[in-house]
């Protein structure tokens, strides 16, 4: 299998140790803006594609949904190397890529040209790049390609799909917002809603009250997250965490506080937005990446300029 899979190393970029490393891997139309070639790829095939990436492989691509994530990143790694050159509890991005690596060379210049502290480039020709996340000890894995991230998500690789949007670069520190249900937890108070209604999620909550939420697809990305974040003060740190759940907080808010406790995940602000649409709360938050199960959740972040990422 491994000739499936020519990786490129960052010569450029200090190798993070992956057992340590807190390991993003983000697909080329993740991190830029590729929509037309992609459009080309599809209409005209592989051959046009890498012809017109050749041709162009000197013109830095626009930045993507993730790119600002990604530099806020970075900026957190610097901040963690400032109070402590020998840590290795680190952020590490790997770009993914299903290209080949001639038509890649555009995707490394432009990372050179932003600044990208990219450790890896990893160019996969077969048709499930996800396969690999493990073996690079991925955390968390940013895709345009909807197949992509389920195989990804089934494989139990924290996932979530990024749509393309003009995005305005936030400032640092790092802002990642979670939603709760299916996404930090699992989607167990979900699924009653869904059977029994408002009222009968209401009650399950209360009867569940000291009992932790079950985990959801983004808990562990999130945990190590937190683990990060405890490395600093409240006020120095260069990571925020928020939670913007559409539970309301007299009923349904005491179990989720309980459950963030019992694993030990700090998070800075918590919003229970009782079915209130969750758009203005972000535009006010200004995250580098927004994560939801709701596509009209992604759909309001995206009407106010958040980059958000879908959790199927």
């Amino acid at each position: 299998m491994a000739d499936l899979e020519s990786t490129v190393i960052n010569t450029n970029v200090k190798q993070k140790d992956p057992s340590t490393a807190l390991v993003i891997a983000v697909t080329t139309r993740a991190i830029f803006n590729l929509e037309e070639e992609h459009k080309l790829y599809l209409e005209k095939g592989k051959e046009e594609y890498t012809r017109h990436q050749q041709a162009n492989q000197d013109k830095p691509l626009p930045p993507g949904t993730a790119f600002a994530f990604i530099q806020a990143v970075q900026y957190v790694n610097k901040k963690i190397l400032e109070s402590n050159p020998a840590e290795r509890d680190l952020f590490d991005i790997l770009v993914l890529s299903n290209n080949s690596p001639e038509s890649g060379v555009r995707v490394i210049n432009s990372a050179k040209h932003y600044g990208l502290e990219i450790s890896k480039f990893c160019f996969v020709s077969d048709e499930d790049s996800t396969q690999y996340l493990k073996s690079h000890g991925v955390k968390l894995f940013l895709s345009a390609d909807r197949t992509d991230v389920c195989n990804a998500l089934r494989r139990g690789v924290s996932a979530a799909l990024v749509f393309q949007q003009e995005v305005q670069a936030p400032s640092t520190p790092l802002r990642v917002v979670f939603d709760g249900d299916a996404v930090l937890f699992s989607d167990e108070t979900d699924q009653i809603f869904q059977e029994q209604g408002l009222e009968g999620a209401v009650q399950y909550e209360r009867a569940m009250e000291a009992v932790p939420i079950g985990e959801g697809p983004l808990k562990a990305f999130a945990m190590h997250l937190g683990k990060m974040r405890k490395k600093f003060g409240q006020e120095k740190s260069p990571i925020r965490t928020y939670l913007v759940t559409a539970r309301s907080g007299r009923d349904m808010g005491i179990r989720a506080i309980k459950t963030l406790r019992e694993w030990g995940l700090p998070i800075d602000e918590a919003f229970f937005m009782d079915g209130a649409p969750k758009g203005p709360i972000l535009a006010q938050i200004q995250p580098h990446i927004f994560f939801d199960d709701g596509l009209h959740n992604i759909q309001g972040a995206q009407n106010v300029g958040v980059p958000s990422a879908w959790v199927p």
